[in-house]
């Protein structure tokens, strides 16, 4: 029996985190791939430290993205985000690039060829997550705890908190009555900060952002409200610590109320299944419970590297659902091609469309204008539901 009352916690990081400077800048350079051409295929990872950034992986793209042109969109997403410290400066930073042309072993199991279509960039499980907490249909603690840092920053950028530094954390955790949110038991933030403000005043900065985004009640006892609980927070970002892309996959999906595969998304262009079938997954996710079908519904892909339709699909509606598990994973695979090129085609995934996504999650999105975060849309509902009628 699962149990209903219990409390789950999650975190977040915001764009400036060390590593989430990296999948910034590893997404940007995908972004500039497929704006030159959107047949690109690009594997990119960062690792930033101390004034001190490296590129690393392998493309097959247009010359145009040269290793100068590389490095001039480094140093502007690194300026996006907000870094001019001492530490770490988007002028002042150093730049290797060690960037190199994709295997042609790798290329001839993905690429179509004759009746072949084309394959997996790689094998693995992918899995997809949608639940009835919130109104984008995501977790309700890692949704919280994103929009607390989205406020933070947001606030940064505008100038309306110049004492706030890119780098931050939180963490929120909710109690559940009968399985559904009730309020928040512990609220953790962590914000860089400028030297000039002590623990206290970060305390008051901070708390309006978390009051005005939790709903009315749900804020946490003071005690267990935590702003810069070591006390200090000023040196910050890649001068503090070390940044890796891929690193934060559990902070980009579901906060751990999901399972997750172990790929990375930041980096990858979508003929990657690592990245393009977690977002096929929770596209249907949502679909089902958008259509009433399950109050949660976790969905598994599974693929091997060159083979193109997925080698399995697994539903689970977590004893919600509406209807059979089984003919629903049937009736998906008929909604929606899953093959990577059914997925990229579906989702118009060949766009520059994935900078955006380095920070806050890549999912319970709203989706924008040239289609960024399509797979946040709910354009299945009804064909979900003629098809189970």
């Amino acid at each position: 029996m699962a149990i209903s009352d219990y409390v789950f916690t999650s975190e977040s990081v915001s764009e400036g985190h060390p590593d989430k400077v990296c999948d910034r800048i590893s997404d940007a350079i995908v972004d500039a791939y497929l704006t030159a051409d959107p047949h690109s295929r690009v594997a990119v990872e960062t690792l930033t430290t101390t004034n001190q950034i490296v590129i690393a992986g392998e493309v097959r793209g247009p010359d145009s993205v040269s290793k100068s042109v590389r490095e001039e969109i480094v140093r502007h997403a690194v300026r996006e985000i907000g870094y001019e410290q001492d530490g770490f400066h988007w002028e002042r930073a150093r730049v290797d690039d060690y960037v190199h042309q994709q295997s042609a072993d790798i290329a001839q199991g993905v690429d179509a060829a004759g009746n072949k279509d084309e394959g997996a960039g790689d094998q693995g499980i992918m899995f997809g997550y949608a639940c009835d907490e919130t109104d984008v249909l995501m977790p309700a603690p890692i949704h919280y705890a994103h929009q607390i840092l989205r406020s933070l920053a947001e606030a940064r950028h505008s100038g309306a908190e110049p004492m706030l530094g890119p780098d931050s954390k939180s963490q929120v955790t909710l109690r559940y009555v009968d399985g559904h949110p009730v309020g928040a038991t512990c609220v953790v933030v962590s914000s860089q900060h400028s030297d000039e403000v002590d623990q206290d005043a970060v305390r008051e900065i901070v708390r309006p952002h978390v009051e005005n985004v939790l709903p009315d009640g749900w804020m946490c006892p003071e005690d267990d409200f935590y702003v810069n609980p070591t006390g200090r927070f000023v040196i910050g970002g890649p001068d503090g610590d070390s940044g890796l892309t891929g690193r934060k996959i559990i902070v980009d999906t579901y906060g751990g109320s999901a399972p997750h595969g172990g790929g990375a998304f930041s980096g990858k262009d979508p003929t990657k299944v690592d990245r393009s079938a977690a977002y096929a997954a929770r596209y249907l996710a949502k679909n089902v419970v958008a259509a009433g079908l399950a109050r949660k519904c976790t969905l598994q892909l599974a693929y091997a590297i060159g083979v193109s339709k997925p080698l399995s699909v697994y539903v689970d509606l977590h004893g919600t659902g509406q209807v059979d598990e089984g003919g629903l994973g049937a009736v998906l695979q008929k909604v929606m091609d899953l093959s990577p090129r059914g997925i990229r085609e579906h989702l118009k995934l060949s766009r520059p469309i994935y900078a955006r996504t380095a920070a806050y999650g890549h999912f319970g999105r709203t989706t924008d204008s040239d289609g960024g975060f399509s797979w946040e849309r709910t354009s299945l509902v009804d064909e979900l539901k003629r098809a189970l009628a």
